[in-house]
C-alpha cells in the first residue's frame, strides 16, 4: 500500500456508517480503503448495545433491504429481539434488537474481510481538494511521521463522535472519541478551511457507579432495614 496507489473509494471511519459505506461500495465492485484509528475497534458498540428502536428500526430495515451489513451482523450477534410501542398503532412500532456488542464487532470485521475492503490504521489529517473535487486524503500513521497523500476517486467521511471529540465526565473534559481512544484532532479544521460545515453532535451516556464504591449504598441499605 503505497502513496502512488489509487483507490476507488476511501472511507474515513470504521463505525456503523463507515461499515455500511465500505460494504455498499465494495458490493458495487469498487476497490475500497477504510482508514480507522484502530482496526480492532471496527464495528464497536460504544454504549447501549441496541440496534434499531423507535424511529430507528425502520432505518435498519431499509439498510437491510438494500443489502446492508447491519442486519446481518445483528442476526448473528442478537440476544433479544422486540417490537416497541405495540400498545399504539403500527405506524409507531419500533423493531429493536439488543446485541452482544463484542460478537457484533467481531461479526462486522469477519464480514468485511470477505470483500475487497482494505484496512489502514492511521489518522486522516485532511482532505486533498483540487478545484471543487476531493481527490484523496492526507494521513499520519503516528505523531512523529510525515503526512502521506492517498489518492482516490471519492472519499466518504464518517467520523461520528471522533472528530475533535470531547468527553465530559462531571466537570472534567477530556479529548477523545471514546473512553481510552484518541480523537481525530486535525480533520475538522481542514474541513472548515475547505468551507465545509462541520457541526458538533452529542452522544450522552448515563452516569455509571463503580460497584466497588459500596459506601454510597450503605445509608440506603440501613434505611431499608
Amino acid at each position: 500500500m503505497g502513496p502512488n496507489e489509487h483507490w476507488d473509494i476511501i472511507v474515513v471511519g470504521g463505525g456503523h456508517a463507515g461499515l455500511e459505506a465500505a460494504w455498499a461500495a465494495s458490493g458495487l465492485g469498487a476497490r475500497v480503503l477504510m482508514i480507522t484509528l484502530r482496526a480492532d475497534r471496527i464495528g464497536a458498540m460504544s454504549c447501549n448495545p441496541a440496534i434499531g428502536g423507535l424511529a430507528k428500526g425502520q432505518i435498519v430495515r431499509e439498510i437491510d433491504a438494500l443489502g446492508g451489513l447491519m442486519g446481518r451482523a445483528t442476526d448473528a450477534a442478537g440476544i433479544q429481539f422486540r417490537i416497541l410501542n405495540t400498545s399504539r398503532g403500527a405506524a409507531v412500532h419500533g423493531p429493536r434488537a439488543q446485541a452482544d456488542k463484542h460478537a457484533y464487532a467481531r461479526t462486522t470485521q469477519e464480514l468485511i474481510a470477505t470483500r475487497d475492503i482494505h484496512i489502514l490504521e492511521a489518522q486522516v489529517s485532511g482532505l486533498d481538494v483540487t478545484g471543487n473535487r476531493c481527490t484523496g486524503v492526507r494521513i499520519r500513521q503516528s505523531a512523529d511521521t510525515d503526512e502521506t497523500l492517498l489518492r482516490s476517486s471519492a472519499v466518504v467521511v464518517t467520523t461520528g463522535t471522533f472528530m475533535s471529540g470531547l468527553m465530559h465526565t462531571g466537570a472534567d473534559r477530556t479529548p477523545g472519541g471514546r473512553v481510552g481512544e484518541q480523537s481525530a484532532a486535525h480533520l475538522s479544521s481542514n474541513l472548515k478551511a475547505a468551507r465545509l460545515r462541520a457541526r458538533p453532535t452529542q452522544d450522552r451516556d448515563a452516569a455509571a457507579v463503580d460497584s466497588r464504591v459500596d459506601r454510597l449504598f450503605q445509608p440506603c441499605a440501613a434505611a431499608w432495614r
